[in-house]
């Protein structure tokens, strides 16, 4: 396998022609930056049921499956775990997905974010069986999971169904690799003792590593200005032994030719830039106030519907940049026009969800006195 087949386009976000729509697809711009990638030589592409509420299947269709033979790209699904409500659902799901996608098989087929309260589901509905059953039936060409939770977790997960599975994907990036509460480097470790391959989903973290503050951006530029921050990030996962494929979710067009260029002239991460990342992982760190890497999961699991990603990355960036003091205003905004981040009841719905293990309750606290009480608004 060569580097340059590790490069997968992540479609959980697709360029919008409204931002706050997440159903309304730039299908122009996204058919654009396909052909290039394809052009380019690469062919995977991973979505889920739930990726722009349903409308990334149907783009990913339009884009690829109406436009190019079947045999020239790869296409990865998964199954959407928190709405199973009976062993019937699987395939339901699974006939809704391959429609949507205008196909008859997948490439490869995850479970979707495997952690504790969806592994119970997954189990209870019998679903792990049931994408074992597509493999055989020719459905699926690999089956797996994606996975958000800590490597104790994972090990039980493995020692029970590993036999029957191809593939894990983690979230793993240079951020999370060392870090205790993710555990990205012990869950690599396992995949590789169980014989699994390991796909990559948060390369950048949500985004958290290309969106620091103007003096990692300089030590960066410092040490190579050549290469992009995300360039980094990606040659950090692919250089991986058992890491066969990095998604990178692009939205604009200088991303998508940054990713293809990092995997057409791939270099292997050296002993010195391994060593540089580890410093800049320990800046990071110092600058992020909440690790939110955005994925979701906890505002469908709140019951107020809090939309929780929003508000954390609003903090982070006026964290990164306190003198732009507008962030108060989107803060008012957001708070009129969905739900306010002091709704919170401290229920703790949340907490099992988040693939970063954040406190969440007490991270929204923080968010509220931060924009409420210390944070001046409106410069």
């Amino acid at each position: 396998m060569t580097y340059k087949s590790k490069f997968g386009f992540g479609c959980m976000r697709l360029p919008q022609t409204d931002a706050n729509d997440p159903t309304k697809i730039d299908q122009d711009l996204f058919n654009e930056m396909v052909d290039i990638y394809m052009e380019k030589g690469f062919n995977y592409f991973d979505t889920s049921y739930a990726y722009h509420n349903g409308v990334s299947e149907v783009a990913i269709r339009k884009a690829v499956v109406e436009r190019y033979p079947r045999e020239s790209f790869q296409i990865c699904d998964k199954m959407p775990t928190w709405a199973l409500t009976s062993e019937d659902d699987n395939e339901k799901f699974v006939n809704e997905m391959l429609e949507r996608l205008g196909i008859d098989y997948f490439d490869v087929f995850f479970i979707h974010n495997i952690n504790v309260p969806w592994l119970k589901l997954a189990e209870k509905y019998n679903t792990f069986e049931y994408v074992k059953k597509m493999k055989e039936d020719g459905i699926a060409k690999k089956i797996g999971f994606s996975f958000h939770d800590n490597s104790k977790l994972l090990k039980k997960v493995l020692d029970k169904y590993g036999d029957m599975l191809d593939v894990v994907q983690l979230e793993l990036n240079y951020l999370d690799w060392e870090d205790p509460a993710i555990e990205a480097r012990k869950c690599y470790e396992i995949c590789v003792e169980h014989g699994l391959d390991v796909y990559v989903m948060e390369p950048l973290k949500g985004g958290v590593i290309v969106n620091t503050n103007d003096e990692i951006k300089s030590e960066f530029k410092k040490f190579n200005p050549d290469k992009s921050i995300a360039s980094f990030a990606l040659r950090f996962c692919a250089s991986l032994e058992h890491v066969k494929i990095v998604l990178s979710g692009m939205n604009k067009m200088e991303d998508l030719l940054d990713n293809c260029d990092t995997f057409e002239n791939f270099e292997v991460l050296s002993d010195e830039e391994n060593e540089f990342l580890e410093r800049m992982a320990l800046k990071l760190k110092e600058t992020v106030a909440v690790p939110c890497s955005e994925c979701g999961y906890c505002v469908k699991a709140c019951p107020e519907m809090i939309p929780i990603p929003e508000y954390f990355n609003l903090y982070n960036l006026s964290k990164i940049q306190p003198e732009y003091n507008n962030y108060r205003l989107y803060y008012d905004k957001l708070s009129e026009e969905k739900v306010p981040a002091e709704d919170c009841t401290y229920c703790g719905t949340c907490l099992d969800h988040c693939t970063q293990q954040i406190d969440i309750p007490e991270e929204l606290e923080k968010v509220c006195e931060h924009f409420e009480a210390g944070f001046t608004p409106y410069g």
